[in-house]
């Protein structure tokens, strides 16, 4: 992490959107009264910064980062820039961000609508760890108490400390499935947190046991019945060409 002392050498990129709105799923939640945006950083490592910790091969592949404006090519390098920035002027990005949030809170407000924010749309960073350049350290859970913020994760630690309250209370997580985590994913369930799984052209009512929840109505996975039940998705764009294991059948099981 850096200071933001230099600023007249990245005063471009922070003149950049940070937030952006996300996809279509996303887009759904405004008529349930949310306006949700979020980050979308270049996943993996295309930026030369590793994003996604705990990746898979699957996932990897599979991964949206494509969908969308997400194949122009302006798109790719504007995601790559924020990455950057994020990294290598952590302090000037997250006042960007706050101001952002900030903005899209009175926003929302003025639509009778509650803002909503997801910060990992393409990568899996632990923001509970990530601090503001402040005398008392703050994340953007303490800047923002009153908002609600939520992601899907790949990390069985960063799961385990949410089920166990020991995360922000206005953070919620969503464990992801992948190809090589069934056994995390049974841990999980157990503890009683959601998983999200991919499935190939239909949900079934039930995975392994468990009930399936359609997590293609929306984004807003706070919003989930919440006790050990899987998220399913339908399987989208490269996610379609997937021989990993990353992508279940959607049968009953």
């Amino acid at each position: 992490m850096t200071s933001n002392a230099n600023l007249s050498t990245i005063e471009p990129m922070i003149t950049q959107t940070l937030l952006t709105a996300g996809n279509a799923k996303i887009v759904k939640g405004e008529e349930l009264g949310y306006l949700t945006k979020g980050i979308h950083f270049a996943p993996a490592d295309l930026s030369g910064f590793e994003v996604c910790r705990w990746r898979s091969k699957g996932c990897t592949m599979a991964c949206l980062n494509t969908a969308g404006r997400g194949q122009m090519q302006n798109t790719q390098d504007s995601r790559i820039k924020k990455t950057k920035l994020f990294f290598e002027e952590q302090f000037a990005f997250l006042d960007k961000l706050a101001k952002e949030i900030t903005s899209t809170i009175k926003s929302a407000k003025k639509k009778a609508m509650q803002a909503v924010f997801r910060p990992n749309l393409t990568s899996d960073i632990a923001w509970e760890s990530v601090f503001f350049d402040e005398e008392k350290p703050q994340t953007i859970f303490d800047k923002f108490p009153e908002t609600q913020f939520y992601d899907y994760t790949k990390s069985f630690g960063r799961m385990a400390q949410f089920l166990n309250g020991e995360l922000p209370s206005n953070y919620h997580l969503t464990f992801s499935r992948s190809e090589n985590n069934q056994k995390l994913v049974e841990m999980v369930l157990a503890m009683g947190g959601n998983v999200a799984v991919v499935f190939r052209d239909q949900l079934p009512k039930t995975w392994k046991g468990f009930e399936v929840v359609n997590g293609d109505e929306n984004d807003l996975r706070f919003r989930d019945k919440q006790g050990g039940y899987i998220v399913g998705l339908i399987e989208k764009g490269l996610a379609k060409k997937d021989k990993t294991g990353f992508v279940q059948e959607g049968i009953n099981s």
